[in-house]
C-alpha cells in the first residue's frame, strides 16, 4: 500500500494506492478534515451590511448582538493568516450578528448589520 496526497481544485484528498499483479490500482481517497465556511446570512432590510475583509476564523465579538455601537467601535475580532483583525463598525445603530465565534468565513461573507 502506497500513500499519497493530492490536491484537486484546492482540495487535499489522503489517497491509498493499492498495487496489484496485473497492473491496476484501486485507489480509495478520503477528504481531509478542513472546518466549512459559516453558510451566508441576510442582512434586515434597510440595515448597513458589515462584510469580511478576508477569510478567516471569528475569534469574538466584542459586543452582544442588540447592543448600539458608534462608528468605529470594534465590533468582531477576526484571525486571518495568524494575525488578529479588529473589525470596526462603518455607522453607528443597533447591531446584529450574522456570525459567532468560532464560525470560519470567506471574503465578502455577512457578519453582521447595523440598523
Amino acid at each position: 500500500m502506497r500513500k499519497f496526497n493530492v490536491t484537486v481544485n484546492g482540495k487535499t484528498y489522503a489517497v491509498e494506492v493499492e498495487e496489484t499483479e496485473n497492473g491496476v490500482a484501486p485507489a480509495v481517497a478520503a477528504p481531509v478534515a478542513a472546518s466549512a465556511p459559516a453558510p451566508a446570512a441576510t442582512a434586515p432590510a434597510g440595515g448597513t451590511k458589515v462584510n469580511a475583509p478576508m477569510p478567516g476564523l471569528i475569534l469574538g465579538l466584542a459586543v452582544n448582538s442588540g447592543a448600539t455601537v458608534k462608528k468605529g467601535d470594534k465590533i468582531v475580532v477576526l484571525e486571518a493568516m495568524k494575525m488578529e483583525n479588529d473589525i470596526v463598525a462603518p455607522v453607528g445603530g443597533v447591531i446584529t450578528y450574522a456570525v459567532k465565534k468560532g464560525d470560519t468565513v470567506e471574503t465578502g461573507a455577512l457578519l453582521a448589520s447595523i440598523n
